[in-house]
């Protein structure tokens, strides 16, 4: 065990047992990071009925907007990345995540601002709120109720969906996007209906099941994926944009909860570049020096090694100019696979499934969010308490 003067503790080696304890893991979890994880089809159902009463018909007033730019730092702005996915190529006006305070210069009138902060706070939503105030854009905001941004948002006259929160951002990101969804829903740029958010709460508690504490590894799929990372380093790749939302969601949760560095990204774009990877120093190089008889879960000198996840999607793609075909998609992912299996780089996959863009997200986003969990606690860290995050804000701030 590690018990460094900056808080930091637990273990450099997992302790793969501990993950068939659900006393252990309980007493290793004392925030319930795990409990807040299985209430992501909670959130869904909570988030779309506050946003109901938030009464959005009125963005529709003015029309369609020339542009909406979703505000927001860390997994609010991961909420800009989910509602541009599921609107897809042929929304009819750009969908923009950004991720520093204030707005781009051209906002104006025209345009809608989505303000995302799970505490209310965050200067990057705070300044996109002002801004848009200032400069006549249309303002919606989302974030905890009696916060910084409800009164700019009360300020300005503009929609504001309180959102309790319960948990750190990172586990609440079905809260936050769920709203974002439905205001762009209202501005008639997204097909999300009520069915859809249905499914996807469903969905989100079906993988919650499957992933629980009280399942054995050899049955809970999070838990495997954890074990099958552990001591690796991870690259996660996605088939298709949706996927490739979920690859990068995966990657700030293995950062921020298991303290892993990790590649993401997309696999079109790895396949230009970054797939060589395969073949370094922690990939191809070592594992070709592997003893036959070794076992495949450690690297040849007992070092570290790359360890693939592929989220592939496979499904929903439709028939334009405008999307890359199915095959594509399906002959790349295949492809990568065969690289790995013949430099004997291990490859986890994760294939999407459900019937809407959402709730296949969900499919994609449920099971890593719960592995990136399990990761932290076999290594003895809480994967609630981030010494880091807390040094970095105070340092900065001062």
């Amino acid at each position: 065990m590690i018990d460094g003067t900056a808080g930091v503790s637990g273990r450099r080696d997992p302790d793969e047992a501990l993950l068939d304890n659900p006393d252990a893991l309980a007493e290793r979890d004392p925030g319930g990071m795990l409990r807040h994880t299985a209430s992501a089809g909670a959130q869904v159902r909570e988030a779309a009925a506050l946003t109901a009463e938030a009464n959005l018909s009125v963005l529709a007033d003015e029309g369609r907007p020339r542009a909406v730019i979703i505000a927001g730092i860390g997994t609010a702005g991961r909420t800009g990345d989910v509602l541009a996915t599921v609107a897809g190529p042929r929304c009819p006006a750009p969908v923009i995540a950004h991720r520093s305070a204030g707005v781009p210069g051209w906002v104006g009138a025209a345009d809608v601002v989505i303000a995302v902060s799970a505490s209310g706070r965050s200067p990057e939503a705070l300044g996109a709120a002002e801004a848009a105030h200032r400069r006549g854009a249309r303002l919606v905001a989302v974030g905890a109720p009696d916060s910084q941004l409800q009164s700019v948002a009360e300020r300005a006259r503009a929609p504001f969906v309180p959102v309790p929160r319960r948990a750190p951002a990172r586990a609440s990101l079905w809260a936050l996007t769920v709203p974002v969804l439905l205001a762009a829903r209202a501005l008639g740029l997204v097909k999300v209906n009520e069915a859809d958010l249905a499914e996807t709460a469903a969905r989100l508690d079906a993988e919650a099941d499957r992933s629980r504490p009280t399942a054995e590894s050899f049955v809970n799929p999070a838990k495997s994926l954890a074990l099958g990372l552990a001591g690796s380093v991870p690259i996660v790749w996605g088939s298709s944009p949706l996927a490739t939302v979920a690859a990068r969601r995966f990657g700030d949760t293995l950062s921020a909860n298991a303290r892993y560095p990790v590649v993401t990204g997309a696999l079109g774009e790895a396949g230009r570049g970054r797939v060589g990877l395969l073949d370094g120093v922690f990939g191809g190089l070592v594992e070709g020096e592997r003893d036959i008889f070794a076992d495949p879960d450690e690297s040849a000198d007992g070092g570290t090694r790359l360890r693939l996840v592929l989220l592939r999607d496979g499904g929903l793609n439709a028939e334009d100019d405008t999307d890359e075909p199915l095959a594509v998609e399906e002959r790349r992912a295949d492809a990568v696979q065969v690289l790995a299996e013949r430099r004997g780089v291990r490859c986890d996959v994760v294939t999407a499934e459900g019937g809407s863009a959402l709730e296949r997200l969900a499919s994609l986003v449920a099971v890593p969010d719960f592995a990136s969990i399990y990761l932290a606690l076999a290594h003895g860290l809480d994967p609630m308490a981030v010494p880091a995050v807390t040094e970095m804000k105070e340092l900065a701030n001062q």
